[in-house]
């Protein structure tokens, strides 16, 4: 199964954005679903956490409230929906697979080593 997100794009503080992550050769529904972002120079920092089987859903403290993920099984992607954005939110955004495909996301679920298959990103860029 490969992972790709999208959505990406500028906009200005206080704007909304959704990302989406799409799977091809194969289904999300069974697996943990994790965004994350890097800004330049920064180190990859965990967004969100989906669970899919037990509805575990983890957000960083700098985005709770904020951001919102959802699951359209139908279509077989994950979205984030981003609301009042700030220019600190500014990165490039990934969604990968908890590794070995589980369906859970940990208690401490922003270890990047935990997540496989992170594809490419998508570039969000919020101007003040």
């Amino acid at each position: 199964v490969q992972l790709q997100a999208s959505g990406g794009g500028l906009v200005q503080a206080g704007d909304s954005l959704r990302l989406s992550c799409a799977a091809s050769g194969g289904t999300l529904d069974y697996y943990a679903i994790g965004w994350f972002r890097q800004a330049p120079g920064q180190e990859r920092e965990g967004v969100s956490c989906s669970s899919a089987m037990d509805g575990g859903l983890y957000y960083s403290d700098s985005v709770k409230g904020r951001f919102r993920v959802s699951r359209d099984n139908a279509t077989n992607t994950i979205y984030l929906e981003m609301n009042s954005l700030k220019p600190e939110d500014t990165a490039v955004y990934y969604c990968a697979n908890r590794a070995n495909w589980s369906p859970r996301c940990k208690t401490k679920w922003t270890l990047v080593a935990d997540y496989a298959n992170w594809g490419q990103g998508t570039q969000v860029t919020v101007s003040s």
